[in-house]
């Protein structure tokens, strides 16, 4: 039986080793805060052009986090490729040679990456905050606000939790492009436009994304959005739920057939 801490460096080598997965997180990191700044920027020059709903109900915290639909797409990236590369290189033949014990193999690869994760998922959130509230000058709020470092936190646990869904769906599928094929598509075109249209929208809301996304707002409704069934622990729940499910799912794969 191998030894949990031999299999989490084994797993931590083979992650800093590969430099795709190095420059996929500064990618996530310097994509989101870049681009949060700058919608930042953007919101405070075009505030006064806001209807009077988008302003009673305008959210400085969710604002600075304005990038994170573009930083999402690299922690996808980082977790399609951190589970996908094994079956790209046959590498996951000699991997559970070296520990049979599949349950340890995927949770220890899933641990170091998701904890890797989270760590530029926190730095990420906060320095994306507060730039963007010094960009925002009189609009701005603060850290001690209540809910604002809820909200930053959240920022971060959103990212790390993407990371670890597409990790726990790649580990079904066994596949880096197929999974690509299918996470891109689902967050970036059928979430988003399913979320605009009034009755589908019933349902898109329970989406890991839309629902996960909902610990980032401080204020309800933010620029005039709509009304959620649930708040932002009630919308995290439902991301853990899939977060949890994917998980389960690639284990079961990976345990019942043959690498």
């Amino acid at each position: 039986m191998a030894a949990a801490p031999a299999v989490l460096k084994s797993e931590w080598t083979k992650i800093r080793t590969v430099s795709s997965t190095t420059w996929t997180l500064i990618s996530a990191l310097v994509v989101t805060v870049a681009l949060s700044a700058a919608l930042s920027a953007l919101m405070k020059s075009q505030f006064e052009n806001l209807s009077d709903l988008e302003r009673a109900t305008f959210d400085p915290t969710l604002i600075s986090f304005s990038g994170m639909v573009l930083g999402q797409l690299a922690m996808v990236v980082f977790g399609v490729m951190v589970v996908g590369t094994e079956y790209s290189s046959g590498m996951i033949r000699t991997s559970l040679a070296a520990v049979p014990q599949r349950a340890a193999f995927l949770f220890s690869k899933i641990a170091v990456a998701g904890l890797l994760a989270l760590g530029v998922g926190l730095a990420t959130s906060f320095l994306s905050f507060f730039l963007g509230q010094a960009l925002l000058g009189t609009h701005h709020t603060s850290i001690g606000e209540p809910n604002v470092l809820r909200a930053v936190i959240g920022a971060g646990l959103y990212m790390a939790l993407i990371a670890v869904f597409s990790m726990g769906v790649t580990a079904m599928l066994r596949s880096s492009m197929l999974s690509l094929g299918i996470l891109v598509p689902f967050f970036f075109l059928i979430s988003q436009i399913l979320s605009a249209v009034p009755k589908a929208k019933e349902v898109a809301r329970y989406f890991p994304d839309q629902a996960g996304a909902k610990i980032m707002q401080v204020v309800p409704n933010a620029m005039g959005g709509d009304e959620a069934p649930y708040g932002p622990w009630g919308g995290l729940g439902i991301m853990l739920i899939w977060v949890a499910a994917s998980l389960v799912g690639g284990y079961l794969v990976l345990k019942r057939r043959d690498a």
